[in-house]
């Protein structure tokens, strides 16, 4: 496998957060679809079909790669951003969603971490995109996060953005804890992921959090974020009005502020 480009990095904001990349020439970082916040002009931007990796030369290669990328809902492309000019040049790349980003070596992890579909930001080039099976048919079914996982491989920096606040848990031999589904951002490829049912009949309807947990045994790392984007998305949806009209939550005086303000 082809060595990654070694970039500086340099992360900005503490909620809203975005990273800074510099690039010396010749060097180039691989970001999703419509994550660039701004660069310099000497670095030229390119949409790739497939990983943008560069591990890959011929069309099927290409389509292999494009074809993961379609599996776990990306876009079939991704940007390349290449430093052809002199001296060092500066791309940014801003989350989507509040939350903070996390700088990973994948060297530091066997080289290998698996991630939520939506939660990989941008990576030196060399970094391959690739898909993880979840090997049981009940996790991938319930898991929270689908059957496909994504898979980042290879041995440079990547960077990746999880919701809310996010805790690392070093978990040893047979150490195992549960983690909301929507909760789990990554971890390294020697933890066990599984799924439980939470707890009785009547914890699982009316206990609020769901009918599984994820279950990671150790040995190894995991990443866990506070505010999953599907929690955020599901709260802003319930709280958005049904018919055009305002909740009339903001209001102190609720429906008959709704009748006074023109929305009944």
């Amino acid at each position: 496998m082809a060595k990654a480009d070694e970039v500086d990095y340099e992360i900005f904001g503490e909620e809203m957060q975005f990273v800074e990349v510099e690039l010396d020439p010749g060097e180039s970082a691989v970001a999703e679809a419509g994550m660039m916040m701004y660069k310099s002009p000497s670095i030229d931007m390119d949409a790739v079909f497939g990983d943008g990796s560069g591990q890959k030369s011929d069309l099927l290669g290409a389509l292999l790669g494009a074809g993961k990328r379609l599996l776990t809902g990306e876009s079939l492309f991704t940007t390349v951003f290449t430093h052809k000019g002199q001296g060092k040049a500066k791309v940014a790349f801003a989350a989507p969603y509040p939350g903070h980003i996390l700088p990973l070596k994948l060297t530091d992890f066997g080289g290998r971490l698996i991630c939520q579909k939506d939660s990989f930001l941008a990576a030196a080039r060399g970094v391959q995109l690739g898909i993880f099976f979840q090997k049981r048919i009940m996790t991938g079914l319930f898991g929270g996060e689908g059957f496909i996982m994504q898979q980042l491989d290879g041995d440079g920096l990547v960077f990746v953005h999880a919701g809310g606040c996010i805790i690392r848990k070093d978990l040893q031999a047979g150490e195992t804890i549960h983690i909301d589904t929507g909760c789990v951002v990554a971890f390294t490829q020697n933890v066990d992921f599984n799924i439980v049912r939470a707890g009785s009949i009547k914890s699982m309807i009316f206990g609020g959090e769901g009918v599984f947990f994820a279950e990671l045994k150790g040995p190894g790392t995991v990443w866990i974020q506070s505010l999953p984007f599907s929690r955020l998305a599901g709260r802003m949806l319930a709280s958005a009005p049904q018919n055009g009209g305002s909740t009339g939550e903001g209001s102190v005086l609720g429906g008959l502020g709704r009748l006074l303000d023109g929305d009944n």
